[in-house]
């Protein structure tokens, strides 16, 4: 594919990547060209020299963890999954990837994690009551000319679920909260810019955000806050309105463990549509929350044998029983489902199974998988069948083990996780409503 042409912002190797709602962010007299981030897997920026077999587990601990929190249910870390030897240090909201952006007057420049799972962008903020160890100054909306409090009650303290108004300035003080842990403090409005590699910065004024004072979660120390992507009205791409070009991203994620120096793409607005040969679209599901992107999978074939999502047939599927998230390494499917994945991979993969305790209870084999094993073919509504290479379905554990990266839940749904994602560029457009798939090779765009 030909390489975007559209600015590129530059990411800086730790930790930001934007009904229309104009009220929370003001358009100008005409709408901008899209944009273009660079990402970069966060695995890759904290611990680059970890260990393959750490990096695994930890996108495994944080997949449970996610599941948990989006399906509301109690789905524990198996016992038999050993994490001993790994270090969590991603909270489990987190996204896998990171972008650096600036906010307020004069720009102050903010590291925070990209999840596409949650809609609030919100930064470490001074004077901070209790704030997690941050190596980086903190924000400090006193030396911002363009910082002002959201007022108690309004449209856009209403925003944010959970807001009351604090006496007497009657500021809208927010708490949001995460599987591992919260954030509270003051929702106020600021200006974002984006550095370009083509032409001037790209400004965004009166985004609302969360001025986060009392911040908890397993964050590294170079981590300032998070950036919500969803579909919600508070979210930045939700803000961004039409000042781009319309509600639509582009992501292209590099495969795991591809070279630190190879990034991944997101695109923002205009020119961020995917098409052409080779695409396919389904439809975006709305769910009881409104932050994800759902999406409605029929089932699944392995090589040439169809699995339905639900054993009782047909039928039994419901719309929107999976979400697609970027943040969610490995694709999380109901455990009958799951089950008879794995048993059918077992049957046609001709190759003898690696048993490693660090590992388990995860299905693995040697590298010769990636020859011998089968393609997956993930079948959404409105015969959008996405296939699904060797390399996106078993993906290197530790050195010549490669693990099927699938892994069950007691829960109804599931979550199309960013191993599967890779290699493909997905557009997401909440304005039309669907999500569209093209092949694509990542590392050359």
């Amino acid at each position: 594919m030909k390489k975007l042409s559209f600015p590129c912002l530059l990411l800086i190797p730790f930790a930001l990547l934007i009904t229309t709602f104009c009220a929370t962010a003001r358009p100008p007299s005409s709408s901008r060209q899209g944009f273009t981030a660079h990402l970069i897997h966060r695995d890759h920026i904290h611990h680059p020299g970890k260990a393959p077999a750490q990096r695994y587990t930890d996108a495994f601990r944080r997949a449970f963890a996610r599941v948990q929190r989006h399906f509301e249910m109690n789905v524990p870390i198996p016992s038999s999954f050993h994490l001993d030897t790994v270090q969590s240090e991603i909270v489990p909201d987190n996204g896998e990837y990171v972008l650096k952006m600036s906010i307020g007057t004069p720009p102050f420049d903010v590291y925070a994690i990209a999840d596409t799972g949650s809609d609030l962008f919100w930064t470490q903020c001074l004077p901070c009551d209790q704030c997690y160890p941050q190596k980086k100054p903190k924000y400090n909306p006193k030396s911002s000319s363009t910082y002002r409090d959201v007022a108690c009650p309004s449209q856009q303290c209403h925003l944010v679920d959970n807001t009351v108004c604090a006496p007497p300035s009657n500021t809208c003080n927010y708490t949001y909260g995460y599987a591992g842990g919260l954030t509270k403090g003051v929702l106020a409005t600021e200006t974002l810019t984006f550095a370009s590699t083509v032409g001037p910065p790209v400004t965004l004024p009166n985004v609302v955000f969360g001025c986060g004072r009392n911040n908890s979660g397993a964050f590294t120390d170079n981590e300032m806050g998070l950036v919500g992507l969803g579909k919600g009205p508070v979210s930045l791409i939700s803000q961004m309105g039409t000042s781009f070009g319309g509600r639509r991203f582009s992501q292209c994620l590099v495969p795991f463990h591809t070279p630190p120096t190879v990034t991944s793409k997101m695109s923002f607005g205009s020119g961020s549509e995917v098409s052409g040969p080779g695409t396919i679209t389904t439809t975006l599901v709305a769910l009881q929350d409104p932050t994800l992107y759902g999406v409605t999978l029929h089932g699944i074939s392995v090589g040439s044998t169809y699995l339905p999502f639900s054993s009782s047939g047909p039928g039994g599927v419901s719309k929107g029983n999976m979400f697609l998230d970027s943040g969610t390494p490995p694709t999380i499917v109901p455990r009958d489902f799951y089950n008879r994945l794995e048993a059918e991979v077992k049957r046609v993969v001709k190759l003898p199974p690696i048993d490693d305790p660090q590992l388990r209870p995860q299905l693995c084999y040697g590298r010769d998988v990636l020859v011998k094993g089968p393609v997956l073919t993930a079948h959404f509504d409105g015969k959008a069948d996405v296939t699904l290479k060797q390399t996106s379905t078993f993906i290197e554990a530790k050195n010549g083990i490669f693990c099927f990266a699938m892994t069950p839940t007691d829960s109804p749904g599931g979550i199309f996780g960013n191993f599967a994602q890779t290699n493909y560029l997905i557009g997401f457009d909440i304005d039309r409503n669907t999500v569209s798939f093209k092949p694509t090779d990542c590392t050359k765009l």
